[in-house]
């Protein structure tokens, strides 16, 4: 049985792509770092290296999308892109986790 067939993504100029790819890269990046939910601090380490070069390509993207006058986030179609790329699960992770037993 295959799983659920995910709803398609919606049109994205290709800097608007670069920026949710480039967001999500530093997201999950991010996830990896909290020290709530980090078991090793040598990945840890590893992963804010990481987050120096996420962030940059985070920044080349907006500084593109800008430089061909994409002067507005497009918030709806970009939520929708980031909820069908599972972005919501993926911000959850640099979250504090709930205390136990509450």
């Amino acid at each position: 049985m295959w799983p659920p067939e995910l709803p398609p993504l919606p049109a994205l100029t290709r800097a608007e792509g670069e920026l949710i790819d480039r967001y999500l890269e530093a997201l999950d990046l991010l996830g990896r770092i909290n020290p709530a939910r980090g078991t090793s601090t040598y990945a840890s380490l590893r992963a804010a290296q990481a987050l120096v070069r996420a962030s940059a390509g985070l920044r080349d993207a907006l500084a593109l999308m800008h430089s061909r006058g994409e002067s507005e986030l497009h918030t709806e179609t970009l939520g929708r892109a980031l909820r069908v790329l599972d972005g919501e699960r993926r911000a959850r992770r640099v979250t504090v986790p709930p205390r136990e037993g509450a």
